[in-house]
């Protein structure tokens, strides 16, 4: 549903809000390695998320990325709407160029519930969310 890309991005600031430390920027390689993401890739999703304005980075020797408290209050749903848009969530899931109510595919119907709770829980969950289910060991971050 979401973009390999997206999954990476979510990660990244959930990782970044672990370590919520204002004064700590942590740089991309030691981001990519702990995340096992190519460090190219992931330099390019985080820059991207410091331009949507929900992550901030410094540059130079003690430069890196970092996050402030509002982070833990940010839904997913920010992050998918600025690395995929919001246009993922409402896609066809055969691939159909129109497919609404009006103009049902012969599964619109039964993916709209899915959607519709996909939708919610990017909106629901905030950062604060996961960063409490890691700490209390119910989830992982990186495997």
């Amino acid at each position: 549903m979401i973009s390999k890309t997206c999954g990476y991005a979510i990660r990244g600031v959930i990782f970044l809000a672990l370590e919520n430390n204002i004064n700590k920027r942590i740089g991309i390689q030691e981001i990519a390695e702990e995340l096992k993401v190519p460090q190219q890739f992931m330099g390019k999703i985080l820059q991207e998320l410091v331009r949507k304005d929900i992550l901030k980075s410094t540059k130079g020797p003690h430069g890196g990325f970092y996050v402030n408290d509002s982070i833990l209050d940010l839904s997913l749903i920010r992050i998918v709407e600025a690395i995929d848009g919001l246009g993922v969530l409402k896609k066809c899931f055969l691939g159909r160029e129109e497919c609404s109510s009006e103009n049902p595919c012969p599964m619109h119907d039964e993916f709209e519930v899915c959607r519709s709770s996909i939708f919610e829980t990017f909106q629901s969950k905030n950062i604060r969310y996961f960063v409490e289910h890691i700490e209390d060991g119910t989830t992982f971050l990186a495997t």
